[in-house]
C-alpha cells in the first residue's frame, strides 16, 4: 500500500523521537545479524573438519566406537615390512612408526603389514579391516563401499579383529603442521553407510603427509 500523506503542520501528540527509535532498530539488527555470523560460523566448522563430531554422532548411532588419540610422531623407524612398534597407541594402529614403503591401495583376501598401513594413513589414506568372524554377507558390504571409494582405501582381514570391523584415519588440522595430529580408530560390529561415510568424509585426505587423491589409486602406493 503507498505511504499515507503526512498531515501539514505540527502534530498535539508527536511520537517518540526518530533518533532513539533508528537507534532501537540498529541494535536489534546488530543482534539478528551476529546470531546468523555465529551460526554459519559454527556450521562452517562442523562441515569443514572443525572437530569429529559428524563422524562420532553417526558412529554411535551405528553401535560402533571411536577412539580418538593424539597422532605419534610419524619415522620410518620400522625396518622390516613385518615389523611392529611398542609406541603405537590403538590397535590396529593408526599413527607413528612405520614402514617405509606403503602397502599397494587395493582390496585383498590375505593380511596386509601393519607397519604399511600405518604409512598409508600417513599419506591421507584410510583401511577398513575385518575379523574372520565377520559374516560374509557383511565382507560382501564392505566390498560394494569400498568399490564407491576407491582412491585413498585399503580393506583386507585382520585376524586379530575377531567379529569387529575397523576404521583407521590419521590427520592434522593444518597440512603445514604434520607433527600436530589425530588419531582415529573407529570399531563396529557390523556395517552401516552412514556412520561409514562419514568417517571418509570427516577424516580422509587430511594425513600429515596429504598426498593428491587421484594419486592414491588402486594398484599404486
Amino acid at each position: 500500500m503507498p505511504p499515507k500523506p503526512r498531515p501539514h503542520g505540527k502534530s498535539r501528540h508527536p511520537g517518540p523521537p526518530r533518533g532513539g527509535t533508528d537507534r532501537t532498530r540498529l541494535l536489534v539488527f546488530g543482534a539478528v545479524g551476529l546470531a546468523l555470523v555465529l551460526a554459519i560460523a559454527i556450521g562452517a566448522v562442523m562441515a569443514f573438519g572443525g572437530g569429529s563430531a559428524s563422524a562420532a554422532t553417526a558412529l554411535d548411532q551405528a553401535g560402533c566406537t571411536l577412539v580418538e588419540k593424539p597422532a605419534l610422531r610419524g619415522v620410518h623407524s620400522i625396518t622390516t615390512p613385518t615389523g611392529t612398534s611398542p609406541l603405537w597407541n590403538t590397535n590396529p594402529p593408526t599413527s607413528g612408526p612405520h614402514y617405509e614403503i606403503p602397502a599397494v591401495y587395493g582390496s585383498y583376501t590375505a593380511p596386509l603389514n601393519l607397519a604399511q598401513l600405518v604409512h598409508n594413513l600417513e599419506h591421507g589414506g584410510i583401511y577398513i579391516l575385518y575379523g574372520p568372524g565377520v559374516p560374509d554377507a557383511t565382507v560382501a558390504q564392505l566390498q560394494s563401499f569400498y568399490d564407491n571409494h576407491t582412491r585413498g582405501t585399503i580393506l583386507a582381514p585382520l585376524p586379530s579383529l575377531g567379529n569387529k570391523i575397523a576404521l583407521g584415519a590419521w590427520t592434522t588440522k593444518d597440512a603445514n603442521d604434520p607433527t600436530n595430529g589425530t588419531a582415529h580408530l573407529a570399531k563396529c560390529t557390523s556395517f552401516d553407510e552412514k556412520a561409514f561415510g562419514a568417517f571418509f568424509d570427516d577424516f580422509q585426505f587430511q594425513g600429515p603427509e596429504r598426498f593428491p587423491p587421484n594419486t592414491l589409486l588402486p594398484g599404486h602406493n
